[in-house]
């Protein structure tokens, strides 16, 4: 029995870490820049807002791996080396995934970026 059927492995998933990545960077910046704008409004501190952009940063790595392991599958665990080329659907299945692998380390390292912010930023600018 799979946990993941091998059907959620389809064209989209090519586009999920990237998506992963974009909606990470608008709640992150648009959380504090709304936070930072309108903090005299709300009764929350910046490391409650670091902590959350903290959060967020580890749910995104964590959809990210599972998309990078599910593209790492469709691989075919990386038995099945580049390129990928021949117009069959074998191959066509290999490079999909391993195009999804290297969209997913890509994404990986922009989360990681993008969460680094919150580590050397300790409060909003005046």
């Amino acid at each position: 029995m799979r946990i993941v059927p091998r059907e959620v492995e389809s064209l989209w998933t090519l586009f999920t870490a990237p998506a992963v990545w974009a909606v990470h960077f608008l709640v992150c910046y648009i959380g504090v820049a709304v936070y930072c704008a309108k903090r005299d409004l709300v009764a929350v501190d910046f490391p409650a807002v670091r902590l959350g952009v903290g959060a967020a940063t580890f749910v995104a790595l964590a959809l990210i791996l599972f998309s990078a392991w599910l593209a790492w599958r469709q691989w075919g665990f990386g038995m099945h080396d580049p390129p990928h080329d021949e117009p069959n659907r074998h191959d066509r299945r290999r490079f999909q995934g391993f195009a999804t692998l290297l969209l997913c380390g890509l994404s990986f390292i922009a989360v990681v970026y993008v969460g680094l912010a919150a580590v050397f930023v300790s409060e909003c600018a005046r």
